[in-house]
């Protein structure tokens, strides 16, 4: 596909960034508008499995058809995906509980896991790694894009219409990216069909899904010295192991263990999963900041994070042009991770009488170094091998920085439900303990120890009209004890993720080995990897 002639390559990036765009504005529209979800729906300590169930399916879904496609090509996985996405965001939208809720996004996920591991390899498949600079730029500035749209639009609609429409609004664009990959994508399979890795594929999974149970359970549902959490643990010690055996004697392995051989596969790899956490962290937390604690709109949230988007979307299309230009990366990486954690930095020591403008620029910072950082090591990996195993070092790619993102975001709600708890349980007793009022009364105000309403500004209201003038007062003083809950509890969060981002910044600047972007898919020697 490299010698196709411009014109059409130009073509099929466009309906490939068409798919793009459909899967990650039905991804990014939730952030703005899961508070509001989570009001209605109930389930407060489910919050984080919305997000955690959907990355969890896209990870594993990811990484199998990495391999895959390398086998039996590119096209008929990407129109699958979009098939399963699409459907998985017409049932979400009708959802009447959480858990029918969480099911769904599972659906969605593994659509999303299908587009987005094709799309990018893709890239590879029609550029040079000399060349690809530039264009995972663009690819990563449509991300950006959507991840301007969607919490814009999620806020707006659940601000002036029914919250199920987020999931339909964009049902259309999918239709249309169908219809363009069908036409214009070319049939291409990649030599002589071979067999699939059917133990290695369940046992990867088996290792994943216990993995990922036991850091959202962990803290929350469970202690961490539990009889579940340790189990799960212990499973994922056991399936990885027995994964390790199989991989090693298969011959087509779903996940080549010689590739990490490769020294800057390996730690772009792990740069990606660190990546992937404070990424995360920011995008599911920063929402619930805006909301929660500084007690603004689900709309105007969706605007203060644009602020975050639009930077990265420029960042990311100049950072991608110098790229190619320059053929260097090491630089750039550095220079991203130091800016955004610099940035996660400044939103951990905000508080909830912090100003709109202070909170955008710190945004604007983190979405600079983001979209600096974002594009980068995807490149590195894709430049490390070579063709042959294209599909499914990209596909680790996206599975190392998802479930760096599931874990980290995991992580941090354990924190933060951890701090509110303890917080909570001393501003609830000093606000209502000496009051002397009715039982039902009391049960009634103490919803309000529940975080999510600070989320629903409607219910909040209503529920403060409804309460006696002499409990107003100290009524209104638990309002405030948990909001400063919340906010204290998103400090955790936000240092967290700057720590997590400077390890990413340190870690590059000693162990990522900068290696000269190739100019054409074809490798002048022999590969390593064989």
């Amino acid at each position: 596909m490299e010698n196709l002639s411009d014109r059409k390559k130009r073509f099929i990036m466009l309906a490939i960034m068409s798919a793009m765009l459909f899967a990650s504005l039905n991804q990014t529209i939730i952030g703005t508008a899961l508070p509001k979800i989570i009001s209605d729906l109930g389930g407060m300590h489910l919050y984080s499995w919305v997000f955690t169930i959907f990355m969890l399916a896209s990870s594993v879904t990811a990484v199998l058809v990495g391999k895959l496609s390398d086998l039996y090509g590119r096209k008929p996985f990407i129109l699958i995906g979009i098939g399963v996405f699409s459907v998985g965001s017409m049932m979400c939208g009708f959802s009447n509980t959480i858990i029918q809720l969480i099911i769904y996004r599972g659906i969605q996920g593994f659509g999303a896991g299908m587009i987005m591991s094709t799309a990018f390899t893709v890239v590879g498949d029609l550029f040079s790694p000399r060349e690809r600079g530039k264009w995972q730029g663009i690819m990563s500035s449509v991300f950006g894009l959507s991840s301007v749209l969607g919490p814009t639009f999620g806020g707006w609609i659940v601000d002036h219409s029914d919250w199920h429409w987020i999931f339909w609004v964009f049902l259309p664009f999918g239709a249309v990216a169908f219809l363009m990959i069908w036409k214009l994508f070319p049939y291409w399979q990649r030599g002589v069909p071979q067999a699939v890795d059917y133990m290695g594929s369940i046992l990867i999974t088996l290792t994943i899904i216990p993995l990922l149970l036991a850091f959202t359970w962990g803290g929350n549902e469970y202690g961490w010295g539990s009889v579940p959490i340790i189990s799960l643990l212990a499973g994922t010690a056991i399936f990885f192991v027995c994964f390790m055996i199989v991989e090693r004697k298969v011959k087509n392995p779903v996940l080549p263990l010689h590739l990490f051989k490769n020294g800057v596969f390996t730690i772009s790899n792990f740069l990606g999963f660190l990546l992937g956490a404070g990424m995360f962290g920011t995008i599911m937390y920063m929402p619930m900041f805006i909301q929660g604690v500084m007690g603004a709109s689900a709309t105007k949230s969706g605007m203060f994070m644009m602020s975050m988007t639009l930077s990265m979307v420029a960042a990311s299309a100049i950072i991608g042009q110098l790229i190619t230009k320059t053929g260097k990366y090491k630089l750039f990486a550095l220079s991203g991770l130091f800016i955004m954690g610099g940035g996660t930095f400044l939103l951990s020591i905000l508080s909830f009488d912090a100003s709109g403008l202070r909170v955008i620029s710190n945004l604007i910072i983190v979405g600079i170094g983001l979209g600096i950082a974002f594009p980068i090591f995807m490149l590195t990996i894709q430049n490390a091998v070579s063709h042959d195993y294209l599909g499914v070092a990209t596909a680790s790619a996206q599975l190392f920085r998802q479930m760096g993102g599931t874990i980290g975001v995991a992580i941090m709600g354990t924190f933060l439900n951890y701090s509110m708890k303890a917080h909570l349980a001393s501003g609830a007793k000093l606000s209502l303990g000496p009051l002397n009022m009715p039982s039902g009364l009391r049960k009634k105000i103490l919803q309000i120890q529940d975080p999510q309403i600070l989320m629903d500004h409607s219910r909040l209201s209503k529920l403060l009209v409804s309460i006696p003038p002499e409990y107003k007062q100290p009524v209104g003083q638990l309002v405030v004890s948990v909001r400063e809950a919340l906010d204290y509890g998103l400090t955790h969060v936000f240092m967290i993720d700057t720590i997590i981002i400077l390890c990413a910044a340190l870690l590059t600047a000693f162990f990522l080995k900068e290696i000269p972007l190739r100019t054409s898919n074809q490798p002048a020697r022999p590969s390593r990897e064989r």
